[in-house]
């Protein structure tokens, strides 16, 4: 009977893994499925081993995740990586959000470590010394994502690289006179990597060049809101700092007779399936969240194994050219 395994609690109901784990942690199940878990684990005994087993190691088999909002395609890419691997090697995900809040980030962290997960991963939007101090307070392993700061465990884009790259393309294509439709610095990430990347290529090789910018937040109808001010600047292109916000401005644009790219070019960030398919297709930079979340969710279990970790990865970028960047030479 002490061999019995949650597969084999999973296989007699016929449910995933993740839903018996769910259970045995004390999360949400299906009213149907929780009684078919709890007669399964009468039958065979097996709660009284895991409970034993979890005593004895002393783990949890819990991996808190704190994500910076919860309305975001790359967070659930993110997040699809992440309970894939952890689904694997038979633990669950405690999430909680932060809601764009380096406050409530710092909060959740906490309330997660109080709730005697094994380890934590934060998607976070900002590395600060707070961070650094809870960290070294703590025994409980933290693995933060998409910042880079070597006092800290972490797994990053490199969003520099990124907006680098994106000047180039811009500069090949002829555009001088260029509004860069952004986010807060807070985010260090997007807000400050992407446009400090992007400037940068512009000073160290044009000259005679013109760049506007303007603060939006994440959301589409924002974006969109800022669509008479960023025509206002009278630019040949935009570069947005991510996808959702070039899908917003285009459809001011649209709304407004604007044509893409004829009289205004636009590119982004994110490489969201759904740049593809509108028209024009977008030109962007898309990085590869699900596998961030999944050597995110290794790394963190190597770490609480006490297995050599990889050094602080930096994850792949792939340049996407559509149909919404014109040469105006």
């Amino acid at each position: 009977m002490s061999k019995v395994t949650i597969q084999d609690i999973a296989n007699m109901c016929q449910v995933s893994k993740s839903s018996v784990s769910r259970y045995l942690n004390g999360g949400y199940v299906s009213k149907e499925n929780k009684e078919k878990i709890k007669n399964a684990i009468e039958q065979t005994g097996y709660k009284t081993n895991f409970f034993a087993k979890r005593l004895k190691s002393k783990n949890s088999n819990l991996i808190g995740v704190v994500i910076p909002r919860i309305d975001s395609i790359t967070v659930g890419k993110v997040l699809n990586g992440i309970n894939s691997v952890c689904e694997e090697n038979e633990y669950t995900i405690l999430m909680e959000s932060s809601n764009l809040s380096l406050k409530k980030e710092l909060e959740c962290i906490n309330s997660l470590y109080n709730q005697g997960v094994d380890g934590i991963i934060v998607y976070t939007i900002g590395i600060t010394n707070e961070h650094i101090n809870f960290v070294n307070s703590v025994k409980t392993p933290i693995l933060f994502l998409n910042q880079k700061n070597n006092n800290v465990s972490y797994i990053s884009i490199d969003d520099y690289k990124a907006g680098y790259i994106m000047a180039e393309y811009f500069y090949k294509n002829n555009h001088k006179n260029i509004v860069f439709l952004g986010v807060n610095e807070q985010d260090k990430s997007v807000g400050l990597e992407r446009k400090k990347g992007f400037y940068d290529f512009y000073k160290k090789n044009v000259s005679n060049y013109k760049i506007d910018f303007l603060e939006t937040d994440f959301s589409f109808k924002k974006a969109y809101n800022m669509g008479k001010m960023v025509t206002n600047l009278n630019p040949t292109a935009v570069i947005c700092a991510t996808d959702n916000i070039c899908l917003g401005l285009m459809l001011y644009l649209k709304e407004k007779g604007i044509e893409v790219p004829d009289q205004i070019s636009v590119a982004g960030f994110g490489g969201y399936e759904v740049s593809s398919v509108v028209k024009p297709s977008i030109t962007t930079i898309s990085f590869d969240y699900e596998l961030l979340g999944k050597l995110s969710a290794e790394d963190i279990l190597n770490i609480i194994k006490n297995k050599n970790r990889k050094e602080n990865i930096t994850i792949p970028l792939n340049f996407i050219i559509g149909e919404s960047v014109k040469n105006i030479n």
